[in-house]
């Protein structure tokens, strides 16, 4: 098996000890790309008991793939007489483990394969490590830090494009196919969520995206952007001015941008996430904008734009590790017609001080 592999796994199973359960099922296309390194893989899923060997199960035909990419002994299946959600619970029953105690990640989980397990392995007991594989997941290697790297270029590639293409009397779309192209062009395989060019009025919103809206003129522009590379993600967000803009607008964007440097000076080993939102925090609440600004300024960034571990919030007392990487500065300041500017970049937490990886060069 991949040492890097066997590592995770391990790590995994000394936190499946400590919760008292007898394996962990990963059916989630995240975990399955982190406990095996496999990132073209669909409809499979990873048994990892708490004693004995991990097995991974598969269509048959991506067999031998998994089986020289993961290391790992590898149970095939033939669709559609036998499908991924019946063979893994076939699979745990084989364990012989009465009224087996289980993992399970509560994300992004299918309810056909919640209601194998439920109905085909008796006694079953559910656990939740969802924040258990977040949390093994938040401290990242040098291999995972240089993909993460690599996306991070492309992001910057595609936010050059949008920025020189924006302009009043085109579209959002159209700015997010330039910059989107621009990311393909550089490498990424493909946006990490649903990105964002937001005219004035659409950026109070809290999950909007690009639409076939008109940029205006004399108004700010938000682009944020999410490349992908090997699995792995990046993620940065950008306000454009456009003409004059409205002084306290202005203004609320100076106040976010100071903001983030406080935060990022802030996010240190050893610190809680919890100190690095107040320092966030007191240049907003010193400017008078306390009340219009949300509890979470940041996630962590990995497999997944953002991830549930560590979350960069109000009294939160996750501690920050070296090689954890996150995304700060999440959320606008929400004040009616002059509110929206946004800023965010993708930061990798050191001992000598937080590197921006989607900073300037």
């Amino acid at each position: 098996m991949n040492e890097v592999v066997r590592g995770r796994i391990s790590r995994l199973k000394s936190e499946l000890d400590v919760l008292g359960l007898d394996a962990a099922v990963i059916m989630d296309r995240e975990n399955i790309i982190y406990f095996s390194m496999l990132t073209d893989i669909e409809a499979g899923s990873i048994i990892i008991p708490r004693v004995g060997d991990p097995v991974f199960i598969c269509l048959w035909l991506d067999a031998r793939h998994v089986r020289e990419v993961s290391g790992m002994n590898v149970i095939p299946y033939f669709f559609p007489e036998e499908n991924v959600s019946k063979k893994t619970a076939d699979v745990i029953n084989g364990l012989g483990i009465d009224s087996p105690r289980l993992g399970f990640t509560r994300y992004f989980i299918s309810l056909k394969d919640f209601q194998c397990l439920r109905d085909y392995v008796n006694g079953v007991y559910f656990g939740d490590i969802a924040e258990t594989c977040y949390k093994i997941r938040s401290i990242k290697d040098e291999n995972e830090v240089a993909l993460i790297s690599k996306a991070s270029e492309f992001c910057k590639a595609g936010m050059e494009a949008a920025i020189s293409f924006v302009k009043p009397g085109v579209r959002e779309t159209d700015v997010l196919a330039e910059a989107e192209y621009a990311m393909r062009k550089a490498g990424s395989e493909g946006p990490s969520f649903r990105m964002q060019v937001l005219r004035h009025y659409r950026q109070q919103l809290v999950h909007p995206y690009a639409g076939e809206y008109y940029l205006n003129d004399n108004e700010p522009v938000v682009i944020h952007l999410g490349a992908t590379y090997k699995g792995y993600t990046s993620k940065m967000c950008r306000t454009v001015f456009l003409g004059n803009v409205k002084t306290e607008t202005k203004k609320i964007y100076d106040v976010l941008t100071r903001a983030q440097e406080l935060a990022i000076e802030a996010a240190k080993p050893g610190a809680t996430a919890g100190e690095v939102y107040e320092a966030a925090y007191k240049v907003v609440h010193d400017n008078g904008y306390a009340k219009l600004f949300l509890p979470t300024i940041g996630y962590g960034v990995g497999i997944r734009q953002s991830e549930f571990y560590p979350i960069i919030s109000k009294d939160s007392g996750q501690i920050l590790q070296e090689n954890m990487v996150i995304d700060l500065l999440l959320p606008t300041i929400y004040l009616a017609n002059v509110g929206g500017p946004r800023i965010t970049d993708t930061i990798l937490i050191k001992k000598e001080g937080c590197i921006n990886l989607t900073g300037k060069d």
